[in-house]
């Protein structure tokens, strides 16, 4: 009996999110900015995009969506706060390239789309394209483990969570 109710225990008390897009993640070192590639804002992952399409990680609500539609925060239903930038300073482009595709406050699934953006223009302005994914809120977790580079769709989990 004792085995069984640490079983439901540990369930009750972990947590995943999900790939916000297609593509390949990669080392945070490797992002051209410190404030991401040091973990400055928190835990943080990254990737190459393949397409321009940034998804729902998780189910849960938008809590800010960035002005310029290039980033967005979302806490999960569990309670994950997670910013999601798409490019490196992109903040400059002034929306130009990107599409937020639902606003702050609406309630979402894993996998609904969240921000289109143009990886052509966002180049050919000459920006980066890496897209961080930040966990803002560690401290609400005694463990935040990311899976390893390799390439990822959609939905494929890349992080687990225990509290």
């Amino acid at each position: 009996m004792f085995g069984l109710d640490k079983l439901f225990t540990k369930k009750a008390n972990a947590f995943t999110i999900a790939s916000p897009l297609n593509g390949e993640i990669i080392d945070k070192s490797i992002i051209p900015d410190p404030t991401f590639a040091e973990g400055i804002l928190g835990p943080t992952i990254g990737f190459n995009p393949r397409e321009g399409m940034i998804y729902a990680p998780c189910d849960g609500v938008i809590t800010q969506i960035f002005r310029t539609g290039h980033a967005l925060t979302i806490t999960s239903v569990s309670g994950i706060e997670i910013l999601i930038h798409v490019g490196i300073n992109t903040v400059d482009l002034k929306g130009k390239g990107f599409s937020a595709l639902v606003q702050e406050d609406a309630d979402v699934k894993q996998g609904d789309p969240l921000i289109k953006f143009d990886i052509p223009l966002i180049k050919n302005e000459g920006y980066s394209i890496e897209v961080p994914l930040v966990i803002c809120n560690p401290d609400n977790f005694r463990k935040i483990e990311f899976v390893a580079p390799k390439p990822v769709s959609k939905g494929d989990i890349i992080c687990t969570f225990e509290k």
